[in-house]
């Protein structure tokens, strides 16, 4: 995964699968739980340089 795109296709993809019950519930209960604290992280360093009133360049963020 290289940007947060990357994180919104795969989480539909396992969406799919688990909906066709190509992917184990267990499996995919372990993997958006990984993808949610790979976004809360995201989530913390905003709202760090928030407070230091900073514009960061966050390459996971965009397409680029």
């Amino acid at each position: 995964m290289k940007n947060i795109n990357d994180v919104r296709k795969e989480l539909s993809q396992l969406f799919s699968d688990l909906k066709n019950d190509i992917i184990d519930y267990k499996k995919a209960k372990e993997l958006n739980n990984c993808a949610g604290k790979i976004i809360n992280s995201l989530k913390v360093e905003l709202e760090y340089h928030a407070l230091r009133r900073e514009k960061p360049l966050m390459r996971y963020l965009s397409n680029k």
